[in-house]
């Protein structure tokens, strides 16, 4: 199925895609797997399932593949990855479509999410929400019930208090405006409106805090001569465009926005945001630009961590960098989304000359409270995936619990879930669940216990 013989980075070594779904029970561990882990690890990451054009393809876009591995009783039950059933997916598998499919943007390949007792696949510019079931089959796209005016995000934030989802959504034919969309606990859409900007901005992430909705609008912006050179991601950077940050309250109305001037980056993920006072302090992952000169992918400079203070009596921000060192994939523990956070964690990039090595064996968790910093490594030849915090119990600390990540052995072509106790992440996994398959190495996922 997938060609990899091309010579697009993208596509090459721990980033390669596999080409068969597979299944197997009862996984082999190193170590002791702790008991109170019951749920689902899932990830999500684009797999294409077909030959790419080497000139024109971009990591962004191929077919979403789910990889989830089911945890119970100290034992890792089953090992599943299943593409997302988009329609170019059902195609080339030669089965019948799954109801909403074939529409723009059906290939839900960024991020995967618990919900509403549901499974989400998502992603972003306008792409549709595909719901799939305990084992990942894809039974349909989802427009919840008739309530998403439009399609989804690929990073919504859920309040920790509520358990709403807030989400900032674009698409490239609905220009000039970000449309911020809460989502209830039910599931269902109970506020959406159009927050009105200047031009066609590539809006990949929020922000909340406890008072407020956090919008990014960033000099990436939709470029008509890549979309008509046939290029699958048309967006482009546009330093004329300029770099803003909206702030508005919590399901809020357009009027109500107001808007901090920053100097020219772009933004990926935020690590958090919080409320101090009349000011909302944000710590994010900033490159420098993006989609410059390199069109294939993100690799214009290595990001890094840093804090944006925004006054919003005096209209005042500042900016800061935190940490040299190249970090993305930011995590915070889900439960202080929007509040004041002890731990957060990112994956540190490996930097060839002018070039980010996207796969890097390491991780670097920071701790506010004693201002410091711990890099967990996982050894020569091996890549780290994102990693995601499991609490002991739902009123644990924040490092009473477990990092789950996944790691690669990559001259073995071999994959493994590490679970790191979050007291002593340092000190090695406390269980490796041993898969079956490569993951290949992709974008986001979270744990979703047994009872979600």
């Amino acid at each position: 199925m997938s060609d990899t013989t091309t010579t697009n980075r993208w596509v090459q070594g721990p980033l390669a895609p596999v080409d068969v779904e597979t299944t197997a029970f009862d996984l082999e561990i190193t170590g002791t797997l702790p008991p109170e882990l019951c749920g689902r690890y899932l990830r999500n990451g684009p797999n294409p399932i077909g030959p790419v054009d080497p000139e024109h393809h971009h990591w962004f876009v191929g077919d979403g593949m789910v990889h989830g591995v089911a945890l119970r009783d100290g034992r890792a039950e089953w090992y599943r990855n299943r593409w997302v059933r988009g329609s170019a997916v059902s195609a080339a598998l030669g089965e019948e479509p799954v109801p909403g499919s074939g529409v723009f943007g059906d290939v839900a390949n960024t991020n995967v999410i618990g919900h509403a007792g549901q499974t989400w696949a998502i992603v972003e510019a306008g792409g549709p929400i595909a719901r799939l079931d305990e084992e990942l089959g894809t039974t349909c796209f989802t427009d919840l019930d008739g309530t998403l005016p439009n399609g989804f995000t690929a990073h919504p934030k859920r309040d920790p208090r509520t358990g709403k989802l807030h989400a900032a959504n674009y698409f490239w034919a609905r220009p000039e405006v970000i449309e911020y969309i809460v989502v209830g606990a039910d599931g269902r859409v109970e506020h959406a409106v159009d927050v009105p900007v200047p031009g066609n901005p590539m809006v990949h992430d929020c922000s909340i805090t406890e008072t407020s909705m956090v919008l990014y609008d960033l000099p990436c912006t939709f470029d008509l001569d890549r979309a008509l050179a046939n290029e699958r991601l048309p967006y482009s950077w546009n330093p004329d465009y300029g770099a803003r940050i909206g702030i508005l309250p919590l399901e809020g109305t357009p009027d109500q926005v107001q808007w901090f001037d920053i100097e020219n980056c772009y933004v990926f993920h935020p690590v958090n945001a919080r409320d101090d006072g009349d000011r909302v302090i944000i710590d994010v992952a900033r490159h420098p630009r993006m989609f410059d000169q390199e069109k294939s992918g993100p690799d214009e400079g290595p990001p890094s961590i840093w804090r944006w203070t925004f006054d919003r009596t005096t209209g005042r921000s500042t900016e800061e960098q935190v940490d040299d060192r190249p970090i993305e994939f930011p995590r915070v523990d889900e439960r202080t989304v929007g509040r004041r956070h002890r731990f957060s964690w990112g994956v540190q990039l490996q930097v060839d000359g002018d070039d980010l090595q996207w796969p890097s064996a390491d991780l670097v968790r920071y701790d506010a409270d004693r201002k410091a910093s711990e890099t967990i490594s996982f050894g020569r030849d091996h890549v780290v995936s994102e990693a995601v915090f499991v609490p002991r119990a739902d009123d644990a600390a924040e490092d009473d619990g477990w990092y789950l990540a996944l790691v690669n052995d990559v001259p073995n072509d071999t994959t493994d879930l590490v679970v790191l106790d979050a007291s002593a992440p340092t000190e090695g996994p406390v269980a490796s669940v041993h898969l079956p398959a490569r993951v290949p190495l992709g974008f986001h996922g979270n744990w979703i216990p047994t009872d979600q």
